[in-house]
C-alpha cells in the first residue's frame, strides 16, 4: 500500500477557502479518478511561516495506480488548482510506502 502525499502551504487568508474547495471540488476530482482508494487531510502544526500548511494524503495499491494517475490526470486538475489559487500557495509531492 503506498500513499500520494501533497503538502501545501497556502495563504493564511486563503486557507478557509482552499479547505473547502478541496474538500467539496478537488479531492472528490482526484478519487473520480478511480487510482485511489482514500484520502486524508492533515493540518501541519509546526510550521511557522505566513500560511497554513496541510498534507493531503492519497492512498493507493500499486504503483501502476499512480503512474496512470499522473499521466492521464495530474496535469487537468493540478492546472485547475494552479488558476484557482496562482501565487498564494506552494506545494510539493511526495510518494510514501507503507511498511507496517
Amino acid at each position: 500500500m503506498y500513499i500520494y502525499n501533497v503538502t501545501v502551504s497556502i495563504d493564511r487568508s486563503l486557507a478557509e477557502d482552499w479547505l473547502h474547495w478541496m474538500k467539496t471540488v478537488h479531492i472528490p476530482d482526484v478519487l473520480k479518478t478511480g487510482h485511489f482508494t482514500g484520502n486524508k487531510i492533515c493540518k501541519v502544526l509546526n510550521v511557522n511561516d505566513e500560511g497554513e500548511t496541510f498534507s493531503v494524503q492519497y492512498s493507493f495499491e500499486k504503483m501502476e495506480d499512480i503512474e496512470a494517475y499522473q499521466k492521464h490526470h495530474a496535469p487537468r486538475l493540478q492546472a485547475e488548482h494552479s488558476s484557482r489559487y496562482e501565487g498564494k500557495y506552494a506545494a510539493f509531492r511526495t510518494l510514501l510506502e507503507i511498511v507496517s
